[in-house]
């Protein structure tokens, strides 16, 4: 998908900083942080729900704007790097991301069913940090994006941030806070625990948008009481405007609700003069996103961590040996995406790990992971919520749970023929940390539980059905037998018995209603009393049954004797 836009690095320095080791200073750092949620069903009816058209319709442009691809432009200004972005994925995963254009001979173009849409009044968003020592610092914000899905209620914030020459443990400090989207629990000072003391929103011009409330933790504690769920910090909900957060009292038609946990899933590129003069605990806390240490110290205890680089790296183009040189390395633990590198371009150009390959094929790659995730926790949301509501003595509720379970078999279906990848590329480095990706997400095991247990409810439902069609034959037999006993009458009446054919026509109409009334009475009489009747007709086949076996046993008995 689209991103066009290519800011050049230039973001506000830091005042002041705390005597960075010169061989510890990233060069160039650059954040994505993904928040996959979930909307909430406009129209219960809608198996089909289409969020992004409301965002059009109704008035909201002047925050949110329909991002046009590179595919949909000027094929004049369509460059390189957006061919090699195309032919990097598979042709299935192509037609995901890009649609499909004219040349298939019906003059038609497929879109993709990807919809993004972007906001351009946040420019910049200043840090402050718990660390009394360090100054607020301001990165630049390439973009801020909302990613919608055809047919699946899943949104993502896409949200890309910038600075140059930063101190590494600042760097490790922002991947550890930023990208969180609620306390789990508050400080002595106050601030929220592992979280930024203050993030502020600004325009280009410096105006403060929106400032996280972190330290309010009165409006944490009673929103969890009431609603029970957490609440999101001030400055993303501001974010997501005018899509609302479901629990809540503000209005709004888009609704979303949390799918995952507080910490939100990020990309991380660094650029540094000299990479190889990490530590063991650098590398394990920029891969993990773990708290600043002191140097040599690692961020958990070495029995843990004594698998981490057969787990989490990949070395393709790393040597440890090369001092100078040393390339490029890869930390992928799922919810975090790392890529360190040197400043070499010659290498970053020859190995095509540069920043136009993390912006775009990498993080195409990781979106998908996650979008896979999300979209399996949402089915799985559903199903719960499908459940709680059904009561099995209500018809009611049985038929509404019935046409919701059909809607989510129809949804996973589909996701299933147009989403679901197990690999996207036969680019070796790009299959294989898809492939890391989707391990440490675990994505193949949401998705075999959550097609057993829509199997599952498939399963309930087909039975329910057979059961209930067993019960009306039931029934009709019944009636059936009952109707006979009624021909039977009415066939001897036939007979001369009661002649009336040559009485008056109002006489015989007369006549006439009577017996279609009393037939109609004892026809429905009959069929609310089928379940009676029904056990009471097995009850005389098995008394009839029982007798025929007792007098069999009697007959056999007599002979016994009588042969003696």
């Amino acid at each position: 998908m689209n991103n066009s836009d290519h800011l050049q690095p230039s973001a506000v320095r830091m005042q002041d900083p705390i005597s960075p080791d010169p061989g510890q200073v990233v060069r160039h750092f650059r954040q994505i942080v993904l928040w996959p949620l979930q909307l909430m069903p406009i129209l219960d009816d809608m198996p089909i729900q289409k969020h992004c058209d409301y965002i059009q319709t109704q008035g909201f442009n002047s925050l949110w704007r329909e991002v046009e691809d590179e595919f949909t432009g000027d094929p004049a200004l369509f460059q390189e790097r957006h061919y090699s972005e195309f032919i990097t994925f598979l042709p299935s995963v192509q037609r995901f991301l890009y649609g499909e254009g004219t040349g298939r001979g019906t003059g038609v173009n497929q879109e993709s069913p990807i919809r993004v849409f972007r906001r351009s009044d946040i420019a910049k968003v200043r840090m402050t940090y718990p660390n009394p020592k360090a100054d607020p610092i301001t990165f630049e914000v390439a973009h801020v994006d909302l990613y919608f899905f055809y047919d699946i209620d899943i949104v993502i914030l896409a949200m890309e941030i910038f600075a140059d020459d930063l101190p590494l443990t600042w760097v490790e400090d922002t991947m550890l806070r930023f990208a969180r989207g609620y306390p789990t629990y508050w400080e002595s000072e106050g601030h929220g625990g592992h979280c930024l003391k203050k993030a502020e929103w600004l325009t280009q011009d410096g105006t403060v948008l929106a400032v996280s409330d972190y330290e309010n933790k009165e409006k944490y504690l009673s929103f969890a009481c009431q609603y029970r769920a957490p609440c999101i910090a001030s400055h993303w909900e501001f974010l997501f405007e005018p899509l609302v957060l479901h629990h809540s009292g503000k209005p709004g038609l888009i609704r979303y609700r949390q799918i995952e946990s507080h910490l939100l899933p990020l990309m991380a590129y660094l650029t540094m003069d000299n990479p190889a003069a990490l530590t063991r605990g650098d590398f394990i806390r920029l891969g993990l996103a773990a708290a600043p240490e002191p140097l040599d110290s690692l961020p958990y205890s070495e029995q843990h961590l004594c698998d981490f680089e057969d787990r989490y790296v990949y070395d393709r183009y790393w040597d440890e040996k090369d001092c100078e040189r040393p390339g490029t390395r890869f930390i992928c633990s799922g919810r975090v995406f790392t890529e360190v590198s040197d400043r070499s371009e010659r290498f970053l150009v020859a190995r095509k790990t540069g920043l136009e390959q993390f912006r775009h094929e990498y993080f195409m790659l990781f979106l998908i992971s996650h979008f896979h995730k999300a979209a399996m926790l949402m089915l799985s949301d559903r199903l719960v919520d499908a459940l709680n509501r059904l009561e099995p003595g209500n018809l009611e509720s049985v038929r509404h749970f019935r046409r919701v379970i059909r809607q989510i078999l129809g949804v996973f279906l589909r996701f299933t023929h147009r989403y679901w990848f197990h690999d996207v590329s036969d680019h070796t480095q790009v299959k294989e940390l898809f492939r890391m990706t989707n391990r440490h997400l675990e994505t193949a095991q949401l998705y075999a539980e959550v097609r057993e247990a829509i199997e599952d409810m498939s399963q309930y439902l087909d039975s329910d059905l057979l059961r209930r069609q067993g019960e009306t034959m039931v029934r009709l037999t019944v009636v059936t037998t009952v109707g006979l006993i009624g021909m039977a009458a009415t066939g001897f009446l036939g007979m001369n018995v009661i002649a009336e054919a040559d009485s008056p026509f109002v006489r015989k109409l007369f006549l006439f209603l009577l017996v279609l009334t009393l037939a109609i009475a004892v026809t429905i009489y009959t069929v609310l009393k089928s379940r009676r009747l029904s056990e009471f007709l097995e009850k005389v086949s098995d008394e009839r049954a029982l007798a025929r076996d007792k007098f069999a046993a009697f007959l056999d008995v007599w002979r016994t004797k009588h042969d003696r």
